[in-house]
């Protein structure tokens, strides 16, 4: 496990006479961000955050009173949430003097920087504030007090119980002698430091060489603060609006705060956006790219530049669609499918990206979303190409961002018994059906992982996949293939909280005939045209359209469905698929193509 510690700058003379060690690094001449972190932390926690700010900011980190080459004083009312405040205070009064600086702070740190923003003239001092994992005391305890009163609010009752359980622990941290003993004994195993960060990567774990006996002696920070929350005298002060712009982060697999502890937050912060990732307590190891871009988002905001998709999507109280500040990929978009499914997101509020083999159809996909008032912006692209579509991945998202959804969704059909159809053609089938997903996967599934925030893949694969037919074994193989690669991928990508949705249409009425390659073996054009006909027929008759197939995508990703059957006979045979697979295969033997 790392343990690092490095050695301070400077000490800064807290108003008590504690002496703060801070550390100092990044870019001098660039805005200053502060970091401060919890319990059972030091300096140390930021080591995966720090790099990833150096470039822009001057950063400044330090440890807390009673950690690492901080002084540790005796009584346990030193630990209070006001004495780190004044001690956060005399950092950015002697090292930011005049200059109001940007907040990141994790944890108890979090906690002492609401408590200094509480303070007249510091919305003068902060320019922003980005917490995780550390709720205003007063704000939290009013939601507490607040759902106890009103019991017959049941939901909001279980929600503040459920927190209020998750918080007894403090109670046992408040013995004294016995609980820093334990503390000292427990943190002095590797594999206990692991698994009180919810086994983090060893690689991603951040802590000091120090932290058992860190740990020991600042775990005064919680009979300090916890029995004090809960006294009348600390209700009766009431709850302090914040001036300062507020950034939460809220990890909704936190053990300890739990993310509905936030929900009443808009009243004291009139200027609040709320990032939920789906991460734990830790999530400053576990995921720091997302540190770093809500640290350069915010700051961006605050200075006044165009602000990113993720702070409209994270602005608490802004109006907008279900899909709205979000962008969407589609594949396929010329026609069909996939021009339906991009003016049904483009309905909801999203800005579309949308693509397609064919320059005049894409084109004129999104001349329609235009016309309708969407935004969307068309691109040639052949899915079959796993260069190409990497590059265009690279275009986009240098001129768009990253899309959140991405819809792959081209695809060709093919008809004729494997023995007739040209190895050539086959192959096509492949790589444009199975091939194309795959390459958009593989394009966008990696960004989105890596970025941290959570996003979702549609792969659009058809009832062929478990419904065999010896006349579309080409297509039917396509098909499977992607079901089972969306299967594969989606347990892969679970961890990341990308969600991926297998959507199977049954019969749907495109032009999917139209663009069909017929294998017959000796059949002549003139049959081949009358069986292509006969097609187009069956599905003029069954008369349901690709519409349906983008509203039952858009209601999918919404729900974050895993596989979604459209049209009856798509369910019928998926259930058939599970329960009667024989079935299935003897229908195969019937030749209808």
């Amino acid at each position: 496990m790392p343990a690092t510690q490095h050695a301070p700058q400077q000490f800064v003379d807290s108003a008590d006479g504690v002496r703060i060690a801070v550390y100092e690094e990044g870019n001098r001449e660039g805005p200053t961000v502060v970091l401060m972190h919890g319990w059972p932390d030091s300096h140390v926690l930021w080591d995966g955050v720090v790099p990833l700010l150096a470039q822009r900011f001057r950063v400044l980190r330090f440890d807390n009173r009673g950690v690492g080459l901080s002084s540790a004083p005796k009584p346990v009312s030193a630990y209070s949430t006001a004495r780190m405040a004044d001690d956060f205070a005399a950092v950015i009064s002697e090292l930011s003097p005049g200059q109001p600086v940007h907040v990141l702070a994790h944890d108890w740190g979090s906690v002492a920087v609401w408590e200094y923003l509480s303070r007249p003239g510091a919305a003068d001092r902060v320019a922003s504030f980005t917490s995780v994992s550390g709720p205003a005391q007063d704000q939290l305890v009013s939601f507490i007090f607040g759902a106890l009163r009103q019991p017959w609010r049941v939901r909001r009752l279980g929600r503040a119980i459920s927190q209020v359980l998750r918080l007894t622990y403090m109670a046992f941290f408040s013995i004294p002698v016995l609980a820093p003993l334990l503390l000292r004994l427990a943190l002095s195993s590797a594999a206990m430091r692991r698994r009180i960060v919810d086994n983090i990567p060893v690689e991603q774990i951040h802590h000091s060489d120090k932290m058992p006996s860190d740990a020991a002696t600042s775990v005064k920070t919680y009979p300090a603060n916890y029995w004090r929350s809960f006294s009348g005298k600390f209700r009766r002060q009431g709850v302090h609006v914040i001036d300062t712009p507020v950034q939460l982060i809220v990890n909704t697999r936190d053990q300890y705060v739990r993310p509905h502890g936030y929900d009443e937050t808009v009243r004291w912060v009139p200027r609040l956006w709320r990032r939920d990732i789906r991460a734990g307590h830790f999530s400053p190891m576990s995921h720091p790219q997302v540190m770093a871009a809500a640290v350069h988002d915010f700051t961006d905001l605050i200075e006044g530049k165009q602000p990113s998709r993720a702070m409209l999507r994270a602005q608490v109280g802004r109006p907008r669609g279900y899909f709205g500040d979000t962008l969407v990929s589609v594949t396929g978009a010329g026609s069909g499918i996939g021009r339906e499914t991009a003016i049904a997101f483009s309905r909801e509020g999203a800005e579309l990206v949308i693509s397609d083999i064919d320059e005049a159809t894409v084109k004129e996909t999104a001349a329609q979303i235009t016309a309708r008032g969407g935004i969307a912006h068309a691109y040639v692209l052949d899915v079959s190409d796993a260069d190409a579509v990497e590059s265009f991945a690279d275009r986009v998202c240098a001129e768009h961002g990253l899309p959140d959804i991405v819809v792959n969704n081209a695809g060709i059909g093919q008809a004729g018994a494997f023995l007739d159809t040209p190895a050539e053609q086959f192959d096509r089938v492949l790589d444009v059906n199975l091939g194309g997903v795959v390459n958009g996967c593989r394009a966008f599934g990696k960004r989105l992982a890596e970025r941290g925030t959570g996003g979702h893949i549609v792969n659009v694969s058809s009832m062929a996949a478990y419904a065999p037919l010896q006349s579309l074994s080409a297509y039917c193989t396509s098909k499977a293939a992607t079901f089972m690669f969306s299967d594969c991928l989606r347990a892969e990508l679970d961890a990341a909280d990308v969600g991926l949705t297998t959507i199977c249409p049954g019969v749907i009425d495109t032009n999917i005939i139209a663009t069909t390659e017929f294998h017959a073996g000796g059949t002549d054009d003139d049959k081949v045209d009358g069986r292509r006909g006969q097609l187009d027929k069956m599905f003029d008759l069954r008369s349901y359209g690709p519409d349906k197939v983008a509203n039952a995508i858009v209601s999918a990703v919404k729900k974050n469905k895993p596989i979604r059957p459209v049209t009856f006979e798509a369910y019928a045979l998926y259930g058939v698929s599970r329960v009667l697979p024989q079935a299935l295969r003897s229908t195969a033997r019937m030749k209808v193509i």
